[in-house]
């Protein structure tokens, strides 16, 4: 794990929603979001994986939802389980496409994908944004990747997903802007999760293995990506909207 120091407090009575949280980047944000004072609802498919997290950190204050988010019923029993009010929301949940190309990707991995990294996403938005304009403020921290920025970081299902959440993000932000609401988005590099990712097609890899050999950081642990998460989320990124911030190592630069 990196040498990062939490900001006591930061985070003080307020609820957070944080998607993805039984492991990769939702756990280790959810752990910075309730280490620094907040209520986090934290919610993941895995049950087993919530269960550890709770058991794990029996001092923080961790409420687990277990459920499938890309269905309408997950979506609000995790908004139930915020009780009214929530000040951030933290879409962290995702999957990869196996960096299937375009003449291979089938249809059940297309759907997958759009299912869990773009339909759940503006689910849950849509779920909170009317609890945040009542309370005139709130933040909403999508994670997007370097597929959303670049075509040599995944398979196509993939890296039309994160286009398509940074499009939410920005659009998002504009539209609510004026409600005390602010949307930004954050694009991962390379970091270690569990999330699967094998290159499952010849094609990819003779295109996209060199790119990406020569140019990929040194991957980091989540809680790296938790730190830019939870800043975005704070009231230290107030001027920050609309943004989607390459936390990445220097990748988005080459």
């Amino acid at each position: 794990m990196a040498d990062l120091t939490t900001t006591p407090d930061r985070f003080r009575g307020k609820t957070v929603i944080v998607t993805g949280a039984g492991s990769g980047i939702g756990r280790a944000s959810a752990l910075r979001f309730a280490r620094e004072g907040a209520r986090v609802v934290a919610a993941d498919v895995v049950a087993e994986r919530l269960d550890a997290l709770v058991a794990e950190n029996a001092e923080l204050d961790l409420v687990p939802v277990t459920g499938d988010i890309t269905t309408e019923e997950g979506v609000l029993a995790v908004v139930a389980a915020a009780e009214g009010r929530v000040d951030a929301l933290a879409n962290v949940a995702g999957i990869m496409d196996g960096f299937l190309p375009a003449a291979e990707v089938d249809d059940r991995t297309w759907e997958l994908v759009f299912a869990i990294n773009v339909t759940a996403v503006v689910r849950l938005t849509r779920a909170v944004l009317p609890l945040m304009i009542e309370a005139g403020s709130g933040a909403i921290v999508n994670v997007a990747s370097e597929a959303a920025l670049r075509g040599s970081a995944a398979g196509v299902a993939y890296t039309a997903s994160k286009h398509a959440v940074a499009g939410i993000t920005k659009n998002t932000a504009v539209v609510y802007a004026k409600h005390g609401i602010r949307t930004n988005a954050v694009a991962p590099g390379a970091t270690i999760t569990n999330i699967e990712a094998p290159m499952k097609s010849q094609v990819a890899a003779a295109a996209l293995g060199p790119i990406m050999q020569t140019t990929v950081p040194t991957p980091v642990e989540a809680d790296v990506l938790a730190a830019s998460i939870t800043w975005l989320a704070s009231d230290d990124a107030t001027n920050v909207n609309g943004v989607v911030l390459p936390s990445d190592g220097g990748w988005s630069a080459i």
